[in-house]
């Protein structure tokens, strides 16, 4: 799965999504350019970069793995209208911003749904909120760590550690980073 498969998907939605997709990213697939050209610091520099991929590669999602990708960059672009560099929606304006990471967090949403995959439906619920949570925090490890152990959950299915970490996140405790990682350790293995 690319940048590319992304843009097409967007494009052929249509509406204002489609009229504002950027025609390159400049970077690999998969990471936003960098201002200084070095593609991989900013890939490190935005939580999420790679969760599509690492979902995609999980028992889960075998036999719809480009699915599974496709939507999770739908997510992630969502994400990354709200909170970061959009890869390929560009728009200055932050409320337009907005309200095209809501909708690219629904139609991910709706092609899980459309899938049957209900408790990746309620993963990624519980994802996005947790993300919410902590970019308003302004905490990029934690950020980093709830895509990390999300994607997992997705790709490998939901544990009770996971679960556990997920709560530890919900309450602020700094133990939910390494925790979240910890989980999120199963995809590594």
């Amino acid at each position: 799965m690319s940048i590319t498969a992304l843009r097409e998907a967007l494009i052929a939605h249509g509406g204002t999504v489609a009229e504002i997709v950027g025609t390159a990213s400049g970077a690999p697939d998969g990471a936003a350019p960098a201002a200084n050209g070095d593609a991989r610091s900013h890939r490190d520099a935005q939580p999420g970069i790679g969760a599509p991929q690492r979902a995609a590669r999980g028992p889960r999602t075998n036999g719809r793995a480009a699915e599974y990708e496709l939507l999770l960059e739908m997510i992630l672009e969502g994400s990354l209208l709200h909170y970061g560099s959009p890869r390929v929606v560009d728009t200055a304006d932050r409320d337009l911003a907005l309200l095209l990471g809501d909708q690219l967090y629904a139609l991910g949403l709706a092609r899980l749904a459309e899938i049957g995959d209900l408790d990746s439906v309620s993963e990624l619920a519980d994802l996005i909120s947790l993300l919410s949570q902590a970019q308003l925090d302004g905490d990029d490890a934690l950020a980093r760590a709830i895509w990390e152990a999300g994607a997992t959950a997705i790709g490998w299915g939901p544990s009770p550690e996971h679960e556990a970490a997920k709560d530890l996140a919900r309450s602020g405790d700094a133990a939910a980073v390494p925790a979240l990682l910890q989980s999120a350790g199963r995809g590594d293995r």
